[in-house]
Parts: C-alpha cells; structure tokens; sequence
C-alpha cells in the first residue's frame, strides 16, 4: 500500500488528509489550516463521495462532520475500521457533549473537535493523529519484513549489507534453483544455506551437508552416490550415499571447489537429469534434491587454469550469493556479540557476561581474517579466562596482537629483545597453524591446503606445539 510516510531514516512527508463536510466553507477553513502546516488535503462534500474516495486512494488522516445530508460521520468511522483499521478519524461537531465524545471513542474514532474550532487545536489533533498513524504503519512493515525474514532470523545483523542478503535469500528461497554461495570461510555460508532450505517449500524434507575438502576423493564419491556391496574392499554391504538420504530435499556440497573433475563430471548429471550410478553399480538411480553449493574459492579462477568444468560451474551458479566479510560490516558487531556472548555463557554454564565499549571498538577496528566464527572463538576464549563480569579490551587477544612482528616502512622484520630466532620462528608458525585450523573448522586436510604443507607435516606440528 502507498502511504503518505517514508520508511524510517528517510526524509518525512506532510499527512494526506481527507475532509468531509456538507459545507463548502468549511471544508475550505479546514484546507487552509492543513495546507499552512503543509499537508496535502482533498475535500469530499459528503458521505457517498468520501466512501468512493477512500475507496480509490490512500490517506492518513480523514476528519469527518457527524450529520450530513446522506449520512453520518459514524458510517465513514465503519468503513475505516473495517478497511484501514491503522487510518484515524476525527469527528466535527457543533455539539461538543460529553455523551458525543464517549460514543466517538467507543465506535472507534481518534478524537473529535468541536465547531467553530481554533486553528491550534485542530493543529495538534492533526500532528498526533498522524504520527499514531506513522508508528502503526512502520509496525506493520516491521512485522511483515519479520514474518518474511523469519526463516532467516539466525542470519544477525542490521547493516544493509546484510538486509540485502536477506533480501535475495526472501527471493531465492521459495524457488528449486541451484545456488552458489560464496563468501571468506567463516562467514556463514552454511547459515545462509540452510537458512535457503527454512524458506523454501522442501523445509519439511531433509537437509544434508557435507564438506568436499574434508574427504578424499574415492570415499567422497562413495559418500555423495553411495555403493554396492563388494564394490571395494571393505564394502561388505550396500549403502545409499547422501544424494539418495536427501531425496525430496537440500544437499549443501561444502567446499565443492575442492572435488576432482572426476567427480565433477558425476555432479553434473545428477544436476542434469536427477540421475547417478551408485559405485559398482549399472543401473542409474533417479533423486529429487536440491543442490545448494558453498565455496571460499574463486571457481571461476579455477576454471580458467582448468581445475574446474565450465560447464558445472554454470549449472550451479544459477543464482550466485556473495556473503560480505565481517570487517565489511563492522556495525553488525554489536549485535553479534550480545547474542554470541549469551550463547557461549549458557553453553559453557559460567555467569553472563557483557563486553565494555573500549572492548566493542577495538574488534570493530580488527580486520577479522577469520570472519564470525573467529569473533565466536575470540568471545569463548575470554569468557572462560575472564574473572571479571566485564570484558574488556584487555581480555581480547587478537592474532595482531600474538604476532609481535615489528615491520617498519620497507618491510625489514626486527626480532624482539632477548628472543632467539628459532624460538621466534616457532611461535610464528604455531600461530599461523592454529589460524589455519580456525579457518578450516578443524579440518587439517584443508588447513594443510592453506598453509601450502602436507597432511603428514600438520600433523606433526599439531602434535609439537600442542595445539
């Protein structure tokens, strides 16, 4: 519906105000006033002609008189509360009673104002009337953008940014289309693709997730198509993989950037045509699963160097969705933190906890390699080793803050009074494994992919330092 206000933090608008009076010169005094104070006016010489107007056009205020030749001002009070409930009426009258204007307040109306009236009164009547309608209108969208968001309501913040991204997940969602959710790791893709599987019509159906870099090759395809008994070795029964468990609902293929082109090929017709072979199978089996597909990596890149099917990645970049990084929209802090900070306390059983402003604008200035799920980390950390009910600046040790590195203009590195190089090297490299492993949830396949090293050097250096 068109109203006569902006949604908030816009410029505000003058009322749109419909008067109705059987009297010419009255309905024009009462122009003169709303139009002075600067809002729009249209006049209606009756009951009939008021009904037809409200009918075809939007108003947020109507000021109607009691007695008119073909009705009352009670009838256009009825329609309004069965219409526009959110639209106020004003009644006039020459008989300001008070059996008048206990009758007005129980059919409904706002206020009334008694003939001849003063140009102040009926000033203030029309600026309360009005804001009423502003609050009862902004609540409306507000519960209506609530409503529509509510499959999204774990996905936080308040910075356009993220009002964007629900936005096109509101569009996406009710649709079968194949999604691409891009984003740093650690910003939510999971979130944002479950949050697509809450808003779409499969909500009731399964919904499955698996991580493409955390399995190998041959065990994930068995993972995502299943096998046949005697497949391989160990294979000492069938079993269906996650594509068949999903059937009529979601299936997120995490890190998809990570699989062979093997396996890109078998992802393909499935995407295609819903079909796929189980491993040591010959007959296709047909699914019904939508595929959600997640990635830190740039597959177009990746398609360019030629470790990515073009064609695969058109078939699942149908609708591609960008999350923006944390230190893009440093105003959601805040509120991520309220809510992190209660969830940590009542999962760790310590005392609630609250974080103090200087401790708020220092993770605002932090650039957040690690996005969401390293301020989660950060606010776990300190509300076990905090003593205090406050967290403060203190409490917060950031990965600039681990690496004691002072580089001067050219990049020249200086080591620390009283440390020697190896112990410094060391301390380097075990926060920098420690960092991966934050990255990568715990994945040391992936961290070790990051960090450019084997599988075998992780683990050993996991094991050396401890972590």
């Amino acid at each position: 519906m068109k109203y006569g206000f902006e949604r908030p933090g816009h410029a505000r608008k003058m009322a749109k105000v419909l008067i109705i009076d059987d009297e010419p010169n009255m309905r024009r005094i009462l122009s003169l006033i709303l139009q002075e104070s600067g809002h729009s006016v249209v006049e209606a010489g009756g009951v009939s002609q008021a009904l037809a107007q409200l009918g075809s056009d939007q108003f947020d205020l109507v000021i109607s008189d009691k007695k008119m030749p073909d009705g009352d001002g009670f009838d256009v009070l009825k329609y309004c509360g069965e219409n526009e409930p959110s639209l106020p009426v004003v009644i006039l009258t020459a008989l300001a009673t008070v059996e008048l204007a206990v009758e007005a307040m129980q059919a409904g109306a706002f206020d009334f104002i008694s003939k001849p009236f003063v140009p102040e009164v009926v000033t203030a009547v029309v600026t309360r009337a009005t804001e009423r309608t502003k609050l009862l209108r902004e609540n409306v969208v507000l519960r209506t953008e609530a409503k529509r968001f509510e499959f999204a309501n774990e996905i936080l913040g308040d910075s356009p940014a993220i009002f964007d991204l629900k936005e096109k997940i509101a569009k996406i969602a009710p649709t079968n289309a194949t999604v691409l959710i891009t984003g740093e790791t650690g910003t939510g893709k999971e979130l944002v693709a479950r949050a697509i599987h809450k808003g779409s019509t499969r909500a009731n159906e399964t919904f499955l997730a698996v991580n493409c870099a955390a399995v190998s090759e041959q065990l994930l395809e068995s993972e995502l198509f299943g096998h046949e008994k005697g497949a391989f070795t160990g294979a000492d029964k069938a079993r269906q993989g996650l594509f068949e468990a999903a059937h009529r609902g979601t299936l997120l293929l995490d890190e998809a950037g990570e699989m062979s082109l093997g396996l890109q090929a078998k992802l393909l017709r499935v995407l295609t045509d819903g079909q796929f072979l189980r491993v040591g199978a010959t007959t296709p089996r047909t699914v019904d699963v939508r595929v959600l597909a997640a990635t830190h990596r740039d597959l177009l890149a990746r398609v360019k160097v030629g470790s990515f099917r073009e064609d695969l990645y058109y078939r699942l970049a149908v609708v591609p969705i960008d999350i923006p990084p944390l230190c893009q929209r440093t105003e959601d802090i805040p509120v991520l933190v309220e809510y992190l900070i209660g969830k940590v306390c009542r999962e760790l059983k310590v005392p609630e906890r609250t974080m103090s402003a200087a401790a708020l604008k220092k993770l605002q200035k932090y650039h957040f390699p690690g996005n969401v799920r390293e301020l989660r980390n950060l606010i776990e950390r300190a509300c076990i080793l905090t003593a205090n009910d406050v967290i403060d600046a203190k409490d917060l040790v950031l990965v600039s803050d681990n690496l004691d590195i002072e580089a001067s203009a050219n990049d020249d590195i200086t080591l620390p009074d009283g440390v020697e190089l190896p112990a410094f090297l060391a301390s380097i490299e075990s926060k920098l494994i420690a960092e991966a492993l934050l990255d990568s949830n715990g994945v040391q396949a992936e961290a070790a992919r990051h960090l450019g090293i084997s599988r075998s050097d992780i683990a050993y250096k996991i094991r050396k330092y401890g972590l």
